[in-house]
């Protein structure tokens, strides 16, 4: 929705009863007093039985019948949560309609058993109504006025209201969505309210009573509007200089003319004479500029029609047939039929654009057969990096087993690691409640067309085969009741490792060697044999992940991470974005020294890593004081500066330069010194990935994680080295950004997957990715930007302050 576009509901057009709730009774009732002594009497104190009687008031005259909630005997407080239904429905109501609440107290006698009553609008001066939470404070002893207007208004009169009701005003529309929510701040706001309550509450004691009641909320605002009415005007025109609200009943609507203009300007007729049409030289201009466009910008309705006047001449142009085809007018029959008949005469697109044809815009089987078949051209390699993104396309065809669906399985069968990641990334989408038989249809088509295969080199058939990848799934299980068997251990981290072993020793010793060699899940090339019980341990974490050896054939060994009870989805997706950047960057003869890990997620909330052999930054800092003394303990060299060899220095400037670049990108957040690691050889890597796309639970965080620990071990701000760190970061940023449209394209692929940090917004999230690329500017301005990026990360204060406290929480835990 844009940001000036108003959508709404009117009120005559709701056909459904007047529904809200009931929901609590604030403040002290007064205390009854004995009629003869004025004082209170503990024998004949009684119990208060409270009920609240509803009433529906229009232009001042009762409508329908009373509704009463339930008698309250509990309490204080009083809590009904009680959701009351009239028999007048929203269409009947007027812009003065009111509804009477008055609470009662049947302990009493008739005289006495009246609380207070208060009246409220159903809607606001706006004419919009209602919704949300409402407080109504109580005329005391009053029963609710219905006439308008009312003696008993429930609204607290302007120069009455304090902070503490702008805060529950505010802390409504928090309620309602209409806040965005972050998550650190919302806890101190919420304490803060607390706070304030407590001393508004001491400050006026008892002398006030409130009723809250809960509006229902619709999808877009009501605005009120009579039945049959063509519109509404809030007030009689006259001849006052006062502004007058017209509601227009036919905004966003087709322009019946602009409709038509269209389609003759695009009738077959049409077609003869644009075969011959060449653009002007400011039309061409125009038409690149579109074409430069990111796959995330919709074009307009000019760019759309100039792109559709001129598509003959553009047909040797690859990059303008995605454009072409947002241009079509799907609905209609012959204009479809015509773009389908173009598209397939139009130059071979690259793989990356037809990524763009699998997303949701394209709904089209023709164009996203299309778009399969230049996928064909793509090698195994470069298929399994995009293997993620195309089964999340699957959520966006037409039937469930799509070509795209035909064509993920039959390349499957011709390599074991895209069959085994295939099957994995399918099982996990087993779980998603909407797209469960999609999915079970891909699984079910692969497990088909495996087991049918003939016998391999090494002798095994289809049925071996798909039983080896099934007893994955089985390793993971036990792996899964491991961890819970070790977690309820009580006592430190040393003896829940004892178990850790016992168990592998004991109950659970058929791990140590498998009856058949299982394919490891993270490398399927790779056969596992066991586990080795005594080299396995487990982390000091929360959730104490496993790290296990396994046993693989030849005598050689394979570590990796097993964890259960975090979703590492948003981790793998990371990884396989730094494993594809790291492609790209080698494929133009830069390489970073990066550390695409293998990620695989087997469960929404369990997982395998694999296990790299290095340490924490602020490990190294606390026992080695510096990373320079750290890399002089495994690449020593008197000679070279720092006492480093110089491929170590090197290899550590180059991957601190890639990461800084990626995790700019990508807006990786929650960076600290924990989640820094260093390998013997120098090469810096990230991981823990639970805050993307600009997320971060820290206030205030700087563009990249740059720590001046790291600059220190570059030499200093003024080193060359420090220079030539800076020169491989615009390298690098130039460099992804001639990809950007790939990693856009793969990111809205995405866009429909559960992973919280891209279910949450996916237009912002893929919008705020587009921004990262800066694809306004041309190279050399991007190297100024990204300098002066880089100057500003290290020259921000505020972080170490927030690293400091995140070390002290590191230390007590």
């Amino acid at each position: 929705m844009g940001a000036n576009e108003f959508r709404f509901f009117l009120s005559c057009d709701i056909n459904s009863p007047v529904t809200f709730r009931i929901e609590k009774l604030d403040g002290n009732l007064p205390v009854k007093k004995s009629s003869d002594s004025g004082v209170v009497s503990v024998a004949e104190e009684k119990k208060p039985e409270l009920y609240i009687e509803c009433a529906l008031y229009i232009d001042g005259a009762p409508f329908g019948l009373p509704m009463r909630t339930r008698l309250k005997t509990t309490g204080p407080p009083y809590c009904w949560n009680e959701l009351i239904t009239l028999s007048s429905k929203y269409r009947d109501l007027t812009a003065h309609s009111q509804l009477a609440i008055t609470v009662w107290d049947v302990s009493c006698g008739k005289t006495e058993g009246l609380i207070g009553g208060a009246t409220v609008l159903l809607f606001n001066s706006k004419m919009q109504m209602k919704s949300g939470k409402q407080k109504l404070r109580l005329w005391q002893g009053k029963e609710a006025d219905g006439s308008f207007p009312t003696s008993t208004p429930g609204k607290v009169p302007r120069h009455e209201r304090g902070e503490l009701e702008r805060l529950e005003k505010l802390m409504n529309k928090y309620e309602r969505g209409q806040i965005q929510s972050i998550d650190w701040l919302d806890r101190l706001m919420l304490k803060s309210l607390d706070t304030i309550k407590d001393q508004e509450s001491s400050k006026h004691g008892s002398s006030h009573l409130f009723v809250v009641i809960d509006f229902c909320s619709f999808e877009h605002r009501v605005v009120f509007q009579e039945s049959g009415a063509n519109l509404f005007i809030t007030a009689p025109i006259g001849s006052t200089n006062e502004f007058v609200t017209v509601w227009d009943t036919e905004l966003g609507k087709t322009n019946p003319s602009e409709n038509k203009q269209l389609k003759l300007a695009r009738s077959l007729d049409r077609g003869i004479i644009d075969r011959d049409l060449k653009p002007s030289n400011i039309e061409r201009k125009s038409i690149q500029r579109v074409l430069k466009y990111p796959p995330t910008r919709t074009l307009s309705g000019d760019e759309r029609q100039l792109l559709w006047k001129f598509r003959f001449s553009l047909m040797s142009e690859k990059r303008a047939l995605t454009k072409f085809l947002r241009c079509v007018e799907w609905s209609d029959v012959q204009e479809a039929k015509q773009a389908i008949q173009l598209m397939y005469k139009w130059e071979m697109i690259d793989v990356c654009d037809a990524l763009e044809l699998l997303s949701p815009l394209f709904e089209s089987e023709e164009v996203r057969a299309y778009a399969v078949s230049v996928l064909e051209r793509a090698d195994d390699e470069e298929l399994q990096c995009y293997l993620l993104q195309l089964v999340q396309a699957l959520r966006f065809e037409r039937s469930d087993r799509s070509c795209l669906s035909q064509f993920l399985v039959q390349r499957a069968l011709q390599n074991i690691e895209l069959a085994s990641f295939l099957r994995w990334y399918v099982a996990v989408e087993l779980h998603d409640h909407v797209y469960a038989k999609r999915f079970y249809s891909t699984y079910e088509l692969l497990e088909e067309n495996i087991i049918k295969l003939p016998p391999g080199v090494n002798g095994e058939d289809g049925y071996q085969l798909w039983q080896s990848l099934v007893r994955q799934t089985e390793l993971t299980a036990q792996l899964c009741s491991i961890t819970r068997e070790v977690r309820n251990v009580r006592g430190n981290t040393q003896k829940k490792i004892e178990k850790l072993r016992q168990l592998l020793g004991g109950l659970l010793s058929e791990l140590t060697y498998f009856e058949e060699p299982i394919r490891s899940p993270l490398t399927p090339n790779v056969l596992i044999k066991g586990i080795v019980a005594g080299e396995s341990t487990l982390f000091k974490s929360a959730l104490h992940p496993l790290r296990l050896t396994f046993r693989t054939p030849e005598e050689g060994s394979c570590k990796l991470i097993f964890k259960k009870g975090d979703d590492l989805r948003q981790d793998q997706l990371v990884v396989q974005m730094v494993w594809l950047m790291d492609r790209l960057l080698k494929l133009e003869n830069l390489d970073l020294c990066l550390t695409p890990y293998k990620v695989l997620a087997t469960g929404h909330d369990e997982g395998m890593l694999e296990f790299i052999p290095s340490r924490s930054l602020a490990q190294i800092l606390s026992e080695h004081r510096s990373i320079t003394s750290y890399l002089q303990k495994f690449h020593p060299d008197e000679h070279a500066p720092f006492g480093i060899t110089a491929t170590c220095l090197d290899t550590f400037i180059k991957s601190c330069a890639g990461y800084s670049v990626i995790t700019y990108i990508l807006g990786i957040g929650d960076r600290h010194l924990d989640n820094l690691l260093l390998t013997d050889d120098g090469r810096l890597f990230h991981v823990d990935f639970a805050f993307i796309l600009g997320r971060d639970p820290k206030p205030f965080p700087p563009p990249m994680k740059l720590c001046k620990e790291m600059v220190e071990a570059m030499g200093g701000a003024e080193s060359q080295y420090y220079t030539r760190f800076k020169s491989y970061c615009c390298e690098a940023y130039n460099i992804l950004r001639k990809s950007s449209n790939l990693i856009l394209n793969l990111f809205h692929l995405m866009a429909g997957s559960t992973i919280p940090d891209i279910a949450s917004d996916p237009e912002k999230g893929i919008l705020k990715l587009q921004e990262k690329f800066r694809l306004d500017m041309d190279d050399e301005a991007c190297i100024h930007f990204f300098q002066d990026l880089i100057n500003e990360s290290v020259s921000a204060l505020f972080p170490q302050m927030v690293e400091t406290i995140h070390r002290w929480a590191q230390y007590w835990r």
